[in-house]
């Protein structure tokens, strides 16, 4: 399975890409940060997001997209960036048919280094060691993006498993599999 995981940002996206299976070696296939000006309008900024998401789509052909849920955070205005940022990648894999899952970044901490409250650093050595790289990816919203795409890759067997029990057909966006799985309800 190839996955694009994504680290929505509206500065920083940071964008990763994996092949592998649960239980078998993982591969990189790519890893890099799409940038925005600052200073540049919010429609601009997320026109330059979607331009770079589907320039990753295109270049890699993943099977799924992985992206961080948006979550509370005291910032207001980076909460609202963090999630316009994560809506256009859902976008550009809708449009594609893509299944798109969203991990919480516990979930993916767990996953990755086996505590869901790990350090980024704890998390970049691990997506290291696991992916056999030379050394963690920088920045760390990279880092994060492939321990998106891992966690997608070890979680996906259960969570295709969880949505045949419920008598779901595959939702485009797979539930979280903390919250409670509702037949025929979009999230």
């Amino acid at each position: 399975m190839r996955v694009l995981g994504v680290d929505p940002g509206l500065t920083r996206c940071g964008v990763g890409v994996v092949d592998g299976s649960a239980g078998r070696p993982l591969t990189m296939a790519g890893v890099g940060v799409v940038r925005t000006p600052s200073d540049s309008p919010v429609a601009e900024r997320l026109v330059l997001i979607e331009r770079g998401i589907e320039e990753w789509l295109e270049t890699h052909r993943p099977e799924a997209v992985a992206v961080e849920r948006v979550f509370s955070q005291h910032n207001v205005r980076t909460v609202m960036g963090t999630a316009q940022a994560s809506a256009v990648a859902m976008l550009c894999a809708a449009r594609r048919g893509l299944p798109v899952a969203l991990h919480t970044p516990s979930e993916v901490k767990a996953a990755v280094t086996g505590t869901g409250r790990a350090e980024k650093a704890q998390v970049g050595a691990m997506v290291t060691r696991l992916l056999r790289l030379p050394g963690p990816p920088k920045p760390a919203d990279a880092a994060d993006a492939l321990a998106l795409a891992i966690c997608h890759i070890w979680r996906a067997p259960a969570l295709h498993r969880l949505q045949r029990a419920a008598g779901t057909s595959g939702p485009a966006v797979l539930p979280d599999a903390a919250a409670p799985a509702r037949k025929g309800t979009a999230r």
